[in-house]
């Protein structure tokens, strides 16, 4: 739901318009009838992932899969 504001009910119920954007609504205050901003929840920037960033930084042993001896029982219960 959006609710249009002034500028001085915005100051003065502050706390409560977070509590409403908080809860997903949205809010635009006004000044002089004029919307000039909007208060909306949150929404972090999505994290952009970058394939390849490790090559040449990681190595892997010969031996990573290699479940001989003991290891195997371990993994497999036996």
């Amino acid at each position: 739901m959006r609710e249009t504001v002034n500028v001085y009910d915005a100051k003065s119920r502050f706390s409560r318009l977070l509590a409403r954007v908080e809860a997903g609504d949205e809010v635009v205050i006004s000044r002089h009838g004029r919307p000039i901003a909007r208060l909306v929840p949150y929404q972090p920037d999505p994290v952009v992932r970058r394939p390849g960033i490790w090559k040449g930084q990681i190595t892997i042993g010969a031996d990573f899969d290699d479940f001989s001896g003991t290891d195997e029982r371990d993994w497999y219960g036996e």
